[in-house]
Order: structure tokens, then sequence, then C-alpha cells
């Protein structure tokens, strides 16, 4: 199936659209999948990410490494933090979080922080490999082993 070549200035036409699906849902906290852009208007992924490139511009979306591209809303700041180091300040900060009792899922823990599942299953083999968290098995949790910096919360 051979594409079409695009008019000039396509990729602005396809950034206006997503800038006023934005504007249209307060809630949206990232972009569509770059492969959903590509159908619904037609077009290759060089133009969608032209498309995309515009809205980094104009300070309304921001790559995420791993992820779809994020919405960012006036006044909101990214926390650009490694993910690594992110789950591991949620793990002091939540009094639920205790040494021996389970962890969150990746997909819960995902959700929590806006970023992607597959992400954070990467962060969390990091957080097992220093020896904070149990390996993950299929069908069980894994479990506390230690707090990040040696804190005791039993």
């Amino acid at each position: 199936m051979a594409q079409q070549s695009s008019p000039r200035g396509t990729f602005l036409k396809i950034a206006d659209v997503l800038k006023a699906d934005i504007e249209a849902d307060p809630n949206a906290t990232e972009l569509p999948a770059l492969a959903d852009v590509m159908d619904r208007f037609g077009v290759s992924r060089g133009l969608a990410l032209r498309a995309f490139g515009v809205l980094r511009a104009d300070g309304l979306a921001e790559p995420v490494p791993g992820a779809r591209w994020r919405v960012i809303r006036d006044g909101q700041t990214a926390d650009r933090r490694p993910l690594v180091e992110r789950i591991s300040e949620f793990m002091v900060a939540d009094a639920d979080v205790v040494v021996g009792k389970p962890f969150l899922s990746a997909s819960k823990l995902a959700e929590r922080l806006g970023v992607a599942r597959p992400t954070v299953a990467k962060a969390l083999a990091e957080l097992e490999a220093a020896g904070l968290l149990s390996e993950s098995r299929q069908g069980k949790a894994r479990t506390v082993l230690a707090l990040p910096g040696g804190e005791e919360r039993s």
C-alpha cells in the first residue's frame, strides 16, 4: 500500500487538531500513540513526529522515554528524576509500604505515577537487584525486603 504525498504544512494541521483535542479534554495526560496519529490522519511516522514536535515547541507536550508523549498543562512541571528514584521516594513516603508486606503491582504503580507499565517493570527490576524488593513471580506479588536508605518500618 503506497502512501500518497502530503500537502505542505500537513503536520501543522495535525498539530492544530491535537491541540484542540488537548483543550477539549482537561483530563488528557498523554498524546495518542504515534501509530494512532498515523492511522487517523493517513500520514507517515515522520509527519506525525513533526506534529508532536510542534506541540513540544509550543510547550504543550514532551516526550517520555519508554512511554507516550506527556501533555503539559499550564504551570505543570514534570518530575524528570529517574523512575527508580521516584519509586524509592514513594516507598519511603507511603506509610502503607512496610518491610515484609506485598508491594504494588507494576500496573497499579504505573497508573499512580503516570508512566507506562513496561517502564515501571524495568525500574522494579532495578529495585529487585538493589535488594529492596523480592523477585517478581507470576501470580505472586513482590514483597518489600528493605526500604531505601535503611529506614525501618515493619
